[in-house]
C-alpha cells in the first residue's frame, strides 16, 4: 500500500482500509474501484472490511471526512498568527491548495460521486463547509486580526466563502487545469471580503 503525504493515517484496520480506498482511487477512480482492491492495498480481508463499514459508499464517507480533517489541520497549522493579516490568508490558502494539488484523483472523485450518495453525501458536504467555516471564523477573530481592524467573520459570509472555494477548486482541478489562476482569484476575493473598511476598494 502506498501512503500520500497528504493522508496521514494510523496502523488500524479502519485506518489501512480508508488509505486502501484512496489509493485505489487515485489508480483506478472510484466507480472502478471494488472491495477487492480496496483489501488487496490494505492487506486485510473483506471480513475486516465489513466490521469496519457497512458497505463501500461508507467507506467512501469515512475517506470525505478525513481528507476533510487533514486539510484543516494543514491549514491551521500553516498560519502564523503574528504576521500581517494579508499573509496569513496566503498562508492559510497555500495551505489549502497545495493540500488538493496533491491529491487531484480524490478531489475529483468527491466531486462526482458524493452527489449520487443522496442525503449521505449531502449532509457531509455541508458538515465539511460548516467545518471549514469555522474555521475560517477562528483564524479571523484572533487578537492579532483585531489589532489590524479585521472584524470577526458571519457565519454566512464564512460559508458563502468556503462554498464558493470548493466549488471552483473542484470545477478546476476536475477540467485539468492548474490551480495558479485561483490562488490568485481567491487570494484577492478573500481579501476584499476581510479587509477593513478604510482599505476596501469601492463596491465593497
Amino acid at each position: 500500500m502506498v501512503d500520500s503525504p497528504q493522508l496521514p493515517l494510523g496502523t488500524s484496520h479502519r485506518d489501512r482500509l480508508i488509505a486502501g480506498l484512496a489509493q485505489s482511487i487515485r489508480e483506478r477512480g472510484y466507480r472502478a474501484t471494488k472491495i477487492t482492491d480496496i483489501v488487496a492495498h490494505a492487506r486485510t480481508s473483506r471480513r475486516s472490511f465489513y466490521e469496519q463499514f457497512e458497505d463501500r459508499d461508507d467507506c467512501f464517507l469515512a475517506l470525505f471526512d478525513t481528507l476533510g480533517d487533514v486539510l484543516a489541520a494543514a491549514v491551521a497549522e500553516a498560519v502564523d498568527p503574528a504576521a500581517p493579516w494579508e499573509a496569513q490568508v496566503d498562508q492559510a490558502l497555500g495551505a489549502y491548495l497545495d493540500a488538493i494539488a496533491a491529491e487531484p484523483e480524490l478531489t475529483v472523485s468527491f466531486h462526482r460521486e458524493m452527489p449520487a450518495l443522496g442525503e449521505r453525501g449531502a449532509a457531509r458536504q455541508r458538515a465539511g463547509i460548516e467545518s471549514f467555516a469555522e474555521l475560517l471564523m477562528r483564524l479571523v477573530a484572533t487578537e492579532s486580526m483585531q489589532r489590524e481592524g479585521i472584524e470577526p467573520v458571519s457565519r454566512a459570509k464564512a460559508v458563502m466563502l468556503v462554498g464558493g472555494m470548493r466549488e471552483l477548486v473542484a470545477h478546476t482541478v476536475e477540467s485539468g487545469e492548474g490551480l495558479d489562476e485561483v490562488r490568485v482569484a481567491a487570494a484577492e476575493v478573500i481579501k476584499g471580503a476581510l479587509a477593513p473598511e478604510h482599505v476596501r476598494p469601492a463596491g465593497h
